[in-house]
């Protein structure tokens, strides 16, 4: 069940026009979100390892084999058990807040960056085969592969998908 967005959120636009910087005074609080765990050495193990994860997801953005986005959710998880300063930061940032918020109150996934993934995973996975790969049964492996993860992918919702036009 798809959680909903703070008071704040539901009355104004979730989203800054492409490009656009949010100003301190915009920023949409989410610290009824976080839920802080007990100790204070599991919040700091928590903050540290979310930051990790950012620095995996910035990695993953540079990197084509290594994808950001799940780096970025699994940051946002630690972030909501420890800090709601570093949980506000993620949502609000302006490169990676629009999906983590997409799939944190949707569970879904921009169609745009859904068809982006498919191509670039199946095209670094389809050069990585041919190029690195010289038996012809791991080939067929990770064809096998690379089509399974592009079913998983394409069946994870959009909510702005186009709409299909009855025959």
């Amino acid at each position: 069940m798809a959680r909903t967005p703070p008071r704040a959120a539901r009355r104004a636009p979730i989203e800054a026009p492409a490009g656009a910087h949010r100003p301190l005074s915009e920023r949409i609080d989410y610290s009824d979100h976080v839920r802080k765990h007990e100790s204070r050495t599991v919040r700091f193990l928590l903050v540290a390892l979310g930051f990790v994860l950012v620095g995996i997801g910035i990695a993953g953005v540079l990197l084509p084999l290594l994808p950001a986005t799940p780096f970025f959710l699994l940051a946002a998880a630690c972030f909501a058990r420890a800090s709601e300063r570093c949980y506000n930061w993620l949502l609000n940032n302006r490169i990676v807040g629009p999906t983590v918020r997409e799939w944190h109150f949707h569970r879904s996934i921009a169609y745009r960056t859904k068809l982006w993934a498919i191509v670039l995973m199946s095209g670094t996975l389809a050069v990585s085969t041919v190029l690195l790969v010289e038996d012809g049964l791991a080939q067929a492996g990770l064809a096998v592969l690379c089509l399974l993860l592009t079913v998983w992918m394409w069946r994870i919702p959009s909510r702005d998908a186009p709409r299909r036009r009855p025959r």
